[in-house]
């Protein structure tokens, strides 16, 4: 079988849901010798993010999002555990969390699941994270990137609340802050100074891989 079809194979497994489909499109890529990252990168990778725009679009629902999340959970992990998680390389680091009083997470795990299959190491820290846990995880693991979970109108003002910290930690310019949430908006994360606002899943990886390529080049031109 070509690389394309295995490519293709990979996609429409994660688009449909299909486990079987996602074991046949890794048994072939092992056979041909594919890099198993690549498949993950430019195969399964890209189906998450198709379902993603779709989602985006309302052709699609939380359910099949969840589904097809399901599915990249389960060949990141045959991939890592077949590469070693040692050799799995990492872009970049992000906390995430749904803030202090809000009990909704179910947009903040499809956000993990998504990220995650990018090539990104996510810490999730669940739901009704206070403020100073966000900044205290990301100070543990030496992160790149907080997201921030909102739901309700009434605890936005911990999204504001982690902004404040920082400042008074001396800790502002370490950290990339991400703000997401239905009532969330980017006039919100300008106001309360955050680093950037996500209307979904997709939009969050696209903000960290810019921020991972123009870091890149920096280091290159260094």
């Amino acid at each position: 079988m070509d690389r394309e079809n295995i490519f293709n194979k990979a996609i429409e497994s994660v688009i449909n849901s299909d486990e079987i489909l996602a074991m046949e499109a890794l048994k072939n890529a092992k056979n041909e010798n594919i890099n198993l990252m690549e498949l993950l990168s430019n195969g399964f990778s890209a189906g998450i993010r198709e379902m993603g725009d779709r989602y985006a679009s309302g052709e699609v629902f939380v359910p099949e999002l969840l589904m097809s999340a399901r599915i990249m959970k389960i060949v990141t992990s045959e991939i890592e555990a077949e590469m070693g998680t040692t050799d799995m390389p990492k872009k970049a680091k992000m906390v995430i969390g749904t803030v202090k009083g809000d009990v909704h997470d179910i947009g903040k795990g499809i956000v993990c699941s998504i990220v995650k299959s990018n090539g990104i190491e996510v810490f999730d820290l669940g739901r009704e994270v206070p403020p100073q846990t966000f900044i205290d995880k990301a100070e543990e693991i030496g992160a790149d990137f907080i997201g921030s979970s909102a739901l309700l109108t009434t605890t936005m003002v911990n999204q504001k609340e982690i902004e404040r910290l920082l400042i008074e930690q001396g800790l502002k310019d370490k950290y990339k802050t991400i703000v997401g949430g239905a009532p969330v908006t980017k006039r919100w994360a300008d106001k309360i100074g955050a680093y950037a606002y996500c209307e979904d899943a997709t939009d969050t990886v696209e903000i960290i891989l810019d921020w991972v390529k123009e870091n890149d080049t920096i280091k290159e031109l260094i």
